[in-house]
């Protein structure tokens, strides 16, 4: 079977869209179209219904979808098993790896580990993709991106082989003149009741980060208020620093602009680190960004150790 059919049939079933597959895939829209006709007439079965503007996986497509992934995959394995061959002779790395990190991550903790990897191999195209956490987790367990380096879930997931490079501490954060600050220069501290009496601006319900400090809340039997929401921590440090509401942020991204407040039993932590799948074999490549990350969290843990 054709590699570029299957392909064409993920990205129609990824886009619910066959002009959107053709962008995705650099084709034309009748080239998709083609392969999806070539592999519905191989396998005898209509893999795709048309409702609306929308194309949807029929009962058909929706059973082949994991298998066609799974096949891709393993295609892909094979490859880099013979690349790796290939450059065990020659002592070199090369080929593609390719991971995902959220902006966060990428902004404030990857740069010394991507520099040394891109002076240590040259030879290796980074092939980064910059999304949410929960979506390079995810994309990880499909089997779809190498390496996921995101903030790991409240919960283990035996499904991913994880392993965390930074703590991330979590502060309470409010604009200077928010009067949660004012009450808490007053009283030396305020309480999660105070915070929930607030509106709160917070990352989206399916992240990490928000569930991390949800659960801090359904301990104390408190329902939060919040008004905005926004996955871009920038954005929300930003709109924190204007008096719109009060959030939780990394401890490391407090200045001037917003400020922590001590919260009675309110100490919140998150671990950002790397994932893989263990069923995927990992490329040379993939192998020597780990150690990297290795070495990055055992410099942190000496760094933080002399603070």
């Amino acid at each position: 079977m054709d590699t570029a059919v299957l392909n064409a049939f993920l990205a129609v079933a990824k886009q619910n869209s066959f002009s959107q597959a053709a962008e995705q895939l650099h084709v034309t829209q009748p080239a998709v179209s083609k392969r999806i006709q070539q592999l519905e007439e191989q396998l005898g079965v209509k893999l795709f219904d048309r409702v609306g503007r929308r194309v949807v996986l029929t009962e058909a497509g929706r059973a082949l979808l994991p298998r066609a992934q799974q096949w891709l995959h393993e295609l892909d394995d094979i490859r880099r098993l013979a690349q790796d061959y290939a450059q065990t002779a020659t002592g070199e790395l090369s080929g593609t790896l390719t991971m995902g990190t959220s902006h966060h991550i990428g902004l404030h903790r990857l740069p010394n580990a991507l520099r040394a990897f891109s002076h240590q191999h040259p030879q290796v195209r980074l092939d980064i993709r910059f999304i949410d956490s929960e979506q390079a987790y995810d994309a990880v367990l499909s089997g779809e991106l190498e390496l996921g380096i995101v903030t790991l879930p409240p919960e283990l997931d035996e499904r991913l082989i994880s392993q965390v490079i930074w703590p991330d501490p979590l502060a309470f954060v409010v604009a200077a003149n928010h009067p949660l600050a004012q009450l808490a220069r007053q009283q030396g501290h305020i309480d999660a009741s105070d915070l929930a009496n607030h509106p709160a601006i917070l990352p989206s319900t399916n992240t990490f980060t928000r569930q991390i400090a949800e659960a801090m809340f359904q301990r104390e039997g408190l329902r939060l208020q919040v008004h905005l929401e926004t996955n871009y921590l920038e954005t929300i440090k930003m709109m924190v620093s204007i008096g719109l509401g009060w959030s939780v942020l990394p401890a490391t991204m407090c200045d001037h602009d917003v400020i922590a407040t001590a919260v009675s039993h309110g100490e919140l932590t998150r671990q950002l680190g790397v994932v893989h799948h263990p069923r995927r074999s990992l490329s040379r490549a993939a192998q020597a960004m780990l150690k990297l990350l290795q070495h990055e969290a055992s410099s942190y843990a000496v760094h933080q150790r002399m603070i």
